[in-house]
């Protein structure tokens, strides 16, 4: 169980890793207004950028229980303010954590939150998420659950995800792109590459590129948690590091959870066959009402003390 005592930081840094340059050419130069009250200038877009980078904020105790830092990585239209905090303003996995003895790292995905996107590199537009499409998505209702007023929406009963802060839970999400899952990756693993030995924890899209890196960077990577992961990769060899993976309630609700959970779990018993996994699927063990967002749930520090069980037990 984390700690309740008072935390001794020894630094909270920032930093940026990978990404490739990119170059505008033949642009058309516009004229606008950039300052109020000021004449109009001239906005030249051609140039050189880098594209892809991701953004990073390290959090390093001045004594840490563990010599390896996690990085807690988001899942798809989210960006890493998910960990610091919950909708209705309990601690966040990045304090769990750091109670519990390791240094945190926080990493914002290429094109999402503080890792900056250039639209004019893009081939397309990215997509956006409704609260419509979150409320069922994220298994907080039935589709057609969500209303706007509040005393209206339909809510899986025992819902365990805070519904009356799901308003401002919905200010967190972010565009994306959809077929940018290998520039992803390649920032994903860059960061892995600079930070050496770690410990993986991947929500959603954030556990299936957890769980390729830990493939790709076998000796880099020293155990792996997947919370309700998608996008499992093509095979299981390489990775000798333990893995977790966590399940929520209420996939029975959802055809398409249904098949992410049923592509997981065919990846997760041929990973078994080389490497220590593990599984808590919380309503078998009698914890039940979980949304797909398990870091946000009212009942977070029970599944957070249940993961950091479980890391303690693998690295002692």
């Amino acid at each position: 169980m984390p700690s309740t005592a008072p935390l001794s930081l020894r630094s909270i840094r920032s930093f940026y890793v990978g990404g490739s340059p990119h170059q505008i050419r033949n642009t058309p130069i516009e004229t606008r207004h950039v300052v109020p009250d000021a004449e109009p200038r001239a906005i030249d877009m051609n140039g050189s950028y880098t594209v892809g980078q991701i953004y990073v904020q390290e959090y390093r105790l001045a004594n840490p229980r563990h010599p390896y830092p996690v990085l807690l990585w988001h899942g798809g239209g989210m960006c890493g303010s998910q960990w610091e905090a919950t909708p209705d303003q309990q601690d966040g996995w990045l304090w769990l954590l750091l109670q519990s003895g390791f240094d945190v790292m926080i990493a914002d995905g290429p094109e999402r939150g503080r890792s900056s996107w250039l639209l004019a590199s893009q081939d397309d537009l990215p997509v956006y998420r409704s609260k419509e499409e979150a409320w069922s998505l994220f298994r907080i209702g039935p589709a057609g659950g969500y209303a706007a007023e509040p005393a209206q929406r339909n809510a899986f009963a025992g819902q365990q995800f805070p519904c009356d802060a799901f308003d401002d839970f919905s200010k967190q999400f972010v565009p994306r792109w959809t077929d940018h899952m290998a520039l992803e990756q390649q920032a994903y693993e860059a960061l892995v590459s600079r930070i050496g030995p770690c410990i993986l924890i991947g929500h959603s899209q954030g556990g299936g590129y957890a769980l390729r890196v830990a493939q790709r960077l076998p000796s880099h990577v020293k155990a792996v948690v997947a919370l309700e992961p998608t996008g499992m990769p093509d095979t299981s060899h390489c990775s000798q590091a333990p893995h977790l993976a966590i399940w929520g309630d209420h996939i029975e609700h959802s055809p398409l959870w249904q098949s992410y959970r049923k592509t997981a779990d065919a990846f997760w018993q041929s990973l078994g066959q080389t490497t220590h996994t593990a599984l808590i699927d919380l309503p078998r063990q009698e914890i039940h009402g979980n949304s797909h967002f398990l870091m946000l749930d009212r009942n977070t520090r029970q599944i957070a003390d249940l993961m950091c069980q479980w890391l303690h037990a693998q690295l002692a």
